[in-house]
């Protein structure tokens, strides 16, 4: 019983590890910026979490119930968005169970070699996983209808206009912040000099 509940406690912390890593779906309104850096993030995670959670089973398909895990949890918030209005294209459902797939077959056919399986299977993610998310979003119905029409109440923090920031910079923490370390930068660094010929 001990097993078996370990093994369900990895799948759900390496899941949520997965969604953690930027946003888990594409939101129609943003998907093709944000395409690279989930592609980066989802594809590095998914090989990550399904290898660990393959090697630790040790059974050649545990990466496809792992990708089939995240599958179905994306879809039920794909279900949550369209229950408060938004369109059925509003979320496209990342394809996580091909690559994962991949990386099962990896695993099986190097007769349960680990490294075969983090290399190569890991290779086959990251060259697959983009792929079959570009074909994923050519089949939404015009996303610029879409995005115009039903915008997202708040954006991830990379997405987030910038706005001119002429006569605010010095209300800026990070200008503060640079601007007061590369003033402290120099006497800091002679104190320290200073400390060292002491000692």
């Amino acid at each position: 019983t001990t097993h078996y509940l370990f093994i369900v406690v990895v799948a759900v912390n390496s899941t949520l590890l997965t969604i953690n890593a930027g946003d888990y779906i594409f939101y129609t309104d943003w998907m093709w910026t944000s395409f690279v850096v989930f592609s980066v993030s989802q594809s590095t995670m998914l090989a990550v979490g399904a290898i660990y959670y393959m090697l630790f089973t040790g059974v050649p398909g545990t990466a496809t119930y792992y990708a089939t895990i995240m599958t179905i949890y994306t879809w039920v918030a794909k279900g949550a968005w369209f229950a408060l209005g938004y369109p059925y294209d509003f979320i496209v459902v990342p394809v996580w169970i091909p690559s994962a797939m991949l990386l099962d077959l990896t695993y099986w056919a190097t007769r349960r070699n680990k490294h075969a399986a983090i290399i190569i299977g890991g290779t086959l993610v990251g060259l697959s996983f983009p792929l079959f998310n570009m074909v994923n979003l050519l089949l939404v119905r015009d996303p610029l209808e879409v995005a115009f029409k039903y915008p997202r109440p708040t954006l991830p923090a990379y997405m987030t206009p910038i706005e001119p920031q002429v006569g605010k910079f010095y209300n800026s923490p990070v200008a503060l912040g640079s601007g007061a370390g590369a003033v402290l930068t120099v006497p800091i660094a002679a104190l320290g000099a200073k400390l060292n010929t002491w000692t």
